[in-house]
């Protein structure tokens, strides 16, 4: 049961941040992957700076939002599409 809550996290977080972030849109698949890696960016990057969104499902999907916005900045600078 504890993967299954991980997914939907992670799909939710994963599509809270290609939202936010206005890039071009991974899919559901991509959604999940970035959402769950974005967990532990955001949870990394807030530990280090000291901030706490809050405790349970709200504030893990707020993270893994933010982490999730951090990753695909960083995808974006790497496979930048050139015109």
């Amino acid at each position: 049961m504890e993967i299954l809550w991980t997914i939907i996290i992670g799909a939710i977080a994963g599509w809270l941040g290609s939202i936010i972030f206005q890039g071009s849109g991974l899919g559901l698949i991509g959604n999940i992957v970035v959402g769950i890696l974005g967990f532990f960016v955001g949870g990394w990057l807030l530990g280090k700076l000291g901030v706490s969104l809050g405790s349970g499902t709200l504030g893990t999907i707020l993270s893994g939002a933010l982490g999730a916005i951090v990753i695909l900045v960083i995808l974006n600078l790497i496979f930048r599409r050139r015109v």
